[in-house]
């Protein structure tokens, strides 16, 4: 089983641009946003049917527009294999379609799972792009509807996107202080934009991969004909792209640093109100909105265990 690079990050904290730049490196394949980890990890437990996971497979749509069908998938899946090398197996035959030896992910959902990450993949290596989440907020609360499914967990408002970003990025800078540099390095996404060269580089060097400087020269190499929300990767990027200090009202970079403003600070970004982080009023809405997305991740959890998740996502057809 080849060793991940899993990159990590907030919603709208350039997460694509990442994955397009080191994409286009020979050295691996990183595939658009899956979903189905924690899908495919709670219906089949600590090891697979053959029959009943591949079963599974032909009802995602993420693997249908991978490429990736039940048949190519099938020679690698035996029933009583772990699930972790099961779900690998699905990223190496994207890889080897792709012909690169190594597999990667970018799921910014997978931000609330990443405990169920380091038990599947426990040799992975991680890079945590961190953008200011004032910008970030800006850029999400913007999306145009029906950019994607919105449920009652999202975010609506800059003070619950902040709930989101700080829990979020301290989770996974916790991850990190765990597992260590050799499998954890944290990249901004100013300095992404700002210096990509340098900064590209640098995640290849961490993660062993070949660098190449044509990896930098994907504006209007990407297909963003279905996703109106990426249409910035078809020219490069700048710092001038979503600027909180020239964008959001006041009241919102209020709100959002009353929230969030402690790990601001930590992560040197400037903060403009002089609201502490702390008090009743800010951890009521930190706890409240963690409660709200518990209970969304709990219903999940269960839709997706029980039969009622194969009966509402028939096979497809390849």
């Amino acid at each position: 089983m080849s060793r991940p690079l899993i990159l990590l990050g907030v919603s709208r904290s350039g997460t694509t641009l990442l994955r397009v730049v080191l994409d286009r490196s020979p050295g691996i394949a990183i595939p658009d946003e899956s979903f189905f980890v924690p899908l495919l990890a709670r219906r089949h437990g600590k090891t697979v049917d053959a029959k009943q996971f591949l079963d599974d497979i032909a009802r995602i749509p993420e693997l249908r527009d991978w490429g990736v069908s039940v048949a190519s998938l099938a020679p690698r899946i035996r029933s009583g294999m772990p699930i972790a090398e099961a779900l690998a197996a699905i990223y190496e035959a994207y890889a080897d379609a792709a012909g690169k030896p190594r597999w990667g992910d970018k799921t910014p959902m997978y931000m609330r799972h990443l405990a169920l990450l380091d038990e599947l993949f426990s040799d992975a290596q991680y890079v945590h792009l961190i953008r200011d989440g004032r910008d970030a907020a800006l850029s999400f609360l913007q999306m145009p509807e029906g950019t994607f499914t919105r449920t009652w967990a999202h975010p609506r408002t800059p003070a619950q996107f902040a709930c989101l970003w700080r829990k979020e990025v301290a989770e996974a800078r916790a991850l990190g202080r765990r597992v260590g540099g050799t499998r954890y390095h944290e990249v901004r996404y100013e300095a992404l934009v700002a210096d990509p060269d340098t900064t590209v580089r640098g995640i290849c060097a961490f993660a062993a991969i070949e660098f190449e400087p044509a990896m930098l020269d994907y504006a209007g190499a990407v297909d963003v004909s279905s996703k109106p929300h990426q249409q910035r990767l078809l020219a490069p990027p700048t710092t001038g792209v979503r600027s909180w200090r020239d964008d959001m009202a006041a009241a919102d970079v209020a709100a959002f640093e009353a929230i969030a403003g402690d790990l601001l600070r930590e992560l040197e970004y400037d903060v403009a109100s002089q609201r502490s982080s702390g008090g009743a009023r800010p951890a009521l809405t930190r706890a409240w909105y963690d409660a709200r997305l518990a209970a969304w991740n709990a219903s999940a959890s269960l839709l997706q265990r029980s039969p009622l998740w194969s009966r509402r996502h028939p096979r497809l057809s390849a």
